[in-house]
């Protein structure tokens, strides 16, 4: 019974995986996202992006609902959204800093 199951569920992955080769094979590569991108395409893909200030304005507009709608815009939200902007705000600021701190935690106060 255990092998059935195994062999169900092989085929089923390779099945899986099968069809979204050949998904992402018709679309465009400049429709394709980040995550579907094959190594080969890599520097055509970036080079098909939007760089002008309105495509960045437009990425991280993009940026911020999807991030927005999956952690502060829910049923049952918590801290967890507002805890990541504030850890990784902490994180940039230290990592800006770091020079400085360095420096100052060399420096002998005797």
């Amino acid at each position: 019974m255990k092998t059935k199951l195994a062999c169900k569920n092989v085929y089923l992955l390779n099945f899986s995986r099968n069809s979204t080769d050949r998904v992402t094979d018709k679309v465009p590569v400049k429709e394709k996202k980040l995550m579907d991108v094959k190594l080969g395409e890599l520097p055509s893909w970036i080079l098909m992006r939007d760089f002008t200030p309105k495509g960045i304005a437009g990425a991280f507009q993009r940026g911020y609902y999807r991030y927005y709608n999956k952690y502060v815009n829910v049923k049952r939200g918590g801290v967890a959204g507002i805890s990541m902007v504030l850890a990784a705000y902490v994180l940039f600021n230290y990592c800006r800093c770091y020079k400085e701190l360095k420096h100052e935690r060399l420096r002998k106060y005797h």
